[in-house]
């Protein structure tokens, strides 16, 4: 069980840089052409190797920082129209599952639990 929360928060932080980065700079653009908006996947960064490594710690604080991204999805896909809400419908899932593949993983690989 342990291995399917690391693989779902690997894949689901991936796939979210990615998508922060195509929607803000071509998908769909809050300003044709692109936008400093692209600089939110920078946050993301973060984490990256720490996820990656396995590392609990990061796991933790990580779940905390997808709140961020998870409440601009909500935000977004109320607001927005066309491509726009259904990228942060995409955002929404995303965040979610990276969430509970956190929460699981941190639950499952703390001390008592081994």
């Amino acid at each position: 069980m342990i291995r399917v929360f690391y693989l779902g928060a690997c894949g689901s932080l991936i796939a979210l840089i990615f998508l922060c980065l195509a929607w803000e700079l071509r998908l769909a653009p809050v300003v044709p052409g692109g936008t400093w908006l692209a600089l939110k996947c920078l946050p993301l960064l973060a984490p990256l190797f720490g996820i990656l490594n396995g590392r609990r710690y990061t796991y933790q604080w990580a779940s905390m920082l997808i709140l961020l991204y998870l409440t601009e999805g909500i935000v977004r896909a109320t607001t927005e129209h066309g491509a726009a809400q259904l990228l942060a419908i995409t955002e929404i899932f995303l965040a979610s599952i990276f969430f509970c593949s956190c929460v699981g993983y941190a639950r499952r690989t703390r001390p008592s639990a081994l």
